[in-house]
């Protein structure tokens, strides 16, 4: 298993706002091939923190999906989102093996 994680800081009023929007998301990456789970998380005590956790079965899987026209065709939309605050976040990602469960 390989999981990835991406953090970002949104100013605290508008993580409801990020919240809705993946709550509404394509679900195109449940299509991809090894792909297992999608996580959003909100950190309890920062607010304005989100967390995106993805789960595939492989890292090869994964940067698959990173590489293919799906994933540039969702981010290249996120960088035209009208919120511009919203738009220019770069998120921390950081990437794991999963080594036990």
């Amino acid at each position: 298993m390989y999981t990835v994680f991406s953090t970002f800081d949104v100013p605290p009023e508008k993580s409801e706002e990020v919240i809705s929007i993946y709550q509404n998301r394509s679900h195109s990456v449940d299509e991809a091939t090894g792909f297992v789970d999608f996580f959003l998380l909100q950190n309890e005590k920062r607010p304005g923190e989100i967390t995106v956790q993805l789960l595939f079965d492989t890292k090869d899987n994964y940067l698959a999906w990173v590489r293919g026209e799906d994933f540039k065709r969702i981010h290249e939309l996120e960088k035209k989102y009208p919120d511009q605050d919203l738009a220019s976040i770069i998120p921390k990602v950081s990437q794991h093996k999963v080594v036990a469960r």
